[in-house]
């Protein structure tokens, strides 16, 4: 079994990305899948590109898109990507779509394939605190979400996909007063236990985890 696993590159004026931080430290080898560990610009256009090409290429079972969501306390692990680019601040390559589609014959909006509420309750049982998320945003990171489900729903049918957003890890947090961080040996762990209940589960659990705002 092959797991792609993908992080994006530093954006936003900040010096590193804990997403590709954690997803480089990542072993080569989970529950018995190999892990195949691949960086993304932030860039709306561009990392649909090269994530394309890799799914191509690599023909993943499983492909996992990490991202940084500063300001968030936890792991969070994201339900849903929508159809939309809309972004607050230009990408890194100085793109700025504004209420733009992702795809256009894509759908509105595309489920995660990956046992969302499982992987939340696995990662909190590891001590590091994790929630689901029903709102990925409308950057760059919700836009790569959006495409890998694309990918699945579109050539892939038997590929699971899904993506995590992690906190700011600890040294980003220096100067930036009140703001939520995490160890990357936390992340690292977080996302290992990740893909091994993805490997290991074809169907998630009915558990509480909705949100009431």
């Amino acid at each position: 079994m092959k797991v792609l696993v993908t992080g994006f590159d530093p954006f936003g004026g900040e010096k590193v990305n804990p997403a590709l931080e954690a997803v480089k430290k990542l072993p080569d080898t989970i529950a018995g899948a190999e892990i195949i560990k691949i960086e993304l610009p932030t860039v709306f256009n561009r990392s649909i590109q090269v994530l394309g090409a890799s799914i191509d290429e690599i023909k993943p079972d499983i492909v996992l898109s990490v991202g940084q969501a500063g300001g968030r306390f936890d792991i969070t692990v994201e339900k849903v990507a929508i159809n939309l680019q809309d972004a607050s601040i230009p990408d890194n390559d100085k793109e700025q779509p504004i209420d733009e589609k992702v795809f256009e014959d894509g759908e509105t909006a595309y489920f995660a394939t990956i046992p969302v509420k499982k992987i939340v309750e696995n990662i909190n049982k590891k001590g590091i605190p994790a929630s689901v998320s029903y709102s990925a945003g409308t950057y760059v990171c919700n836009n790569i979400m959006y495409a890998d489900l694309y990918f699945a729903n579109k050539k892939y049918p038997n590929m699971k996909a899904g993506f995590i957003h992690v906190p700011f890890i600890t040294e980003q947090a220096v100067g930036k007063k009140n703001t939520a961080s995490m160890s990357v040996e936390n992340i690292v762990t977080a996302l290992e236990e990740a893909i091994k209940t993805i490997v290991e589960n074809d169907e998630d659990i009915k558990e509480i985890g909705g949100a009431t705002h």
